[in-house]
């Protein structure tokens, strides 16, 4: 049975309603602070720790229920008669429940934040499971009621889940105060721009089950770090079928790169397989999807779209007539949403912009490996450090091309070309073992659109051979990283054939 509750919590949600239902279920009440506060403004009866302790908090809230006469009460072990005699004598009176959720230590981290009494509290009565209920998430309340109602205590399964919950949620407490201290500089500032620390915490919460994982026999979920979110926690799914691994997965690539493309311009992509496979920018939304979709109309059955302005009817008529697994944009006129619903099985989703991460983490046996995000723009101004190494000189319409497919392939699977014009990507190749192949499956997808259009690679031509192939089939000018044993010999191959070539001394391999 329970008798005394502890109630000592940080977030008061629905503790005035929880601790009236405790009082009428006969519990006494023992609080503290602005939990004691609340409670006696709703007219709730229930003794102060001070009442209990029979010593007044100190040291500005410091010391307030780490006493003897709260910890004992925690965590006396029931079924020991030596451990009920100690409490007899010295007058302490057992706690069956304990309430206490701790100080948001990372919302804004300072020594003040470090709770501990709090922490004592919680670590006492999930230690004492056997015969303590914790409670740190207002969620619970609903359960520990519902059982107190039935049974007059709670069973032993439930408290020992409450106490595996307390224990993570102290554990992930520490790390937090720990990370913290590891990562600030000798005045107390967090140096932020540490991408790499010596120590991480990482506690991740399942956000979603998806449909499916990869593949249809596979499980999938998403998970989201604690004290993080981003668009998929605040996206609206308007229609569509749930969303499986790839689906999540494919759309974050298509929103990331509409962005990257830039706010200023209407912009739209396409991406099939976490890659594009078309991607433009235009005076309006609805040809800046012309565009993307013309890039590789084959390769865009299924794919995901994305675009950076409000989907309008207009573009809701001619995305509709396309098989699209997902679209997602910023916001749709009712009247879209109207004409997109035909599509019964596509996913339409609204969303806010992608965060700005600055670590990307993939999986490995046994450990994690991490590296700071790359980004086309990670230089900042492309233009203002790359070097033009030709004889040959871009015009304002090449640097506009050239830097569209510079963007675009940053998110190609290297090896990686892109073929550009009129603000449009046209031809995409990538995921080739060879750096020719990939430049022969561009001009292929191009087509005559290679002639007079800029090109891209992901990283250095080690030989002639690729930059021949682009200028063969037309491309007037090139931008890729330099920095190969052979750049002389590119370079001399883009004079010989009167071409535009860039150096940019950024590599952006992606795998």
């Amino acid at each position: 049975m329970i008798s005394r509750a502890l109630l000592s919590v940080y977030d008061k949600t629905g503790v005035v309603a929880f601790a009236a239902a405790l009082a009428e279920l006969g519990v006494e009440i023992v609080s503290s602070g602005g939990t004691a506060q609340a409670l006696g403004g709703a007219g709730i009866a229930h003794l102060q720790v001070e009442e209990v302790t029979g010593f007044p908090e100190m040291l500005d809230g410091r010391v307030k229920t780490l006493h003897p006469r709260i910890h004992g009460g925690i965590l006396a072990d029931r079924s020991k008669q030596t451990h009920l005699d100690a409490l007899a004598f010295h007058g302490i009176a057992p706690i069956d429940l304990v309430v206490c959720n701790l100080y948001p230590f990372g919302s804004d981290p300072s020594v003040e934040l470090i709770d501990v009494g709090g922490p004592s509290m919680v670590r006492g009565a999930a230690k004492n499971h056997d015969s303590v209920g914790v409670v740190i998430d207002p969620v619970d309340y609903l359960l520990v009621l519902e059982e107190l109602r039935e049974h007059g205590s709670l069973l032993l399964a439930t408290r020992r889940k409450l106490a595996a919950k307390a224990f993570a949620h102290t554990s992930a407490y520490d790390l937090a105060i720990a990370d913290w201290l590891s990562d600030s500089s000798d005045d107390g500032a967090i140096a932020a721009d540490q991408v790499l620390p010596e120590r991480m915490q990482l506690e991740l919460r399942r956000a979603d089950v998806l449909r499916y994982g990869e593949n249809p026999h596979q499980v999938g979920a998403r998970y989201r770090i604690k004290g993080q979110r981003g668009w998929p926690d605040t996206a609206i799914q308007h229609g569509g079928k749930p969303m499986s691994y790839l689906n999540v997965y494919d759309t974050d690539a298509a929103w990331r790169l509409v962005h990257e493309l830039g706010d200023d311009e209407p912009a739209a992509v396409v991406i099939k397989h976490a890659n594009p496979c078309g991607a433009a920018i235009a005076g309006d939304i609805e040809s800046a999807y012309r565009k993307a979709h013309s890039g590789d109309p084959v390769s865009a059955f299924g794919g995901i779209i994305a675009v950076n302005r409000t989907v309008t009817p207009a573009l809701a008529e001619l995305i509709s007539g396309v098989f699209t697994e997902v679209v997602i944009a910023p916001a749709f006129t009712a009247e879209a949403l109207e004409l997109l619903a035909v599509r019964k099985a596509m996913r339409v989703l609204e969303a806010d912009k992608p965060g700005n991460a600055v670590r990307h983490l993939r999986s490995i046996d046994g450990g994690m490996l991490l590296q700071s995000l790359d980004r086309a723009d990670s230089a900042g101004d492309p233009r203002s450090n790359w070097q033009v190494v030709s004889k040959a000189q871009p015009d304002e319409m090449m640097w506009r091309d050239l830097e569209l497919a510079w963007r675009v392939c940053a998110h190609v699977s290297s090896n990686a070309i892109v073929v550009a014009t009129d603000g449009s990507a046209v031809g995409i190749g990538g995921g080739q073992q060879s750096r020719l192949d990939s430049a022969r499956l561009a001009v292929t997808k191009a087509g005559d659109r290679a002639r007079g259009a800029a090109a891209a690679s992901d990283a250095f031509f080690p030989f002639r051979d690729g930059l021949d192939t682009l200028a063969e089939a037309g491309i007037r000018a090139v931008v890729e990283t330099g920095g190969s044993v052979r750049d002389d010999e590119v370079i001399a191959a883009a004079d010989e054939h009167g071409i535009v070539l860039v150096f940019t001394g950024i590599r952006h391999f992606r795998h």
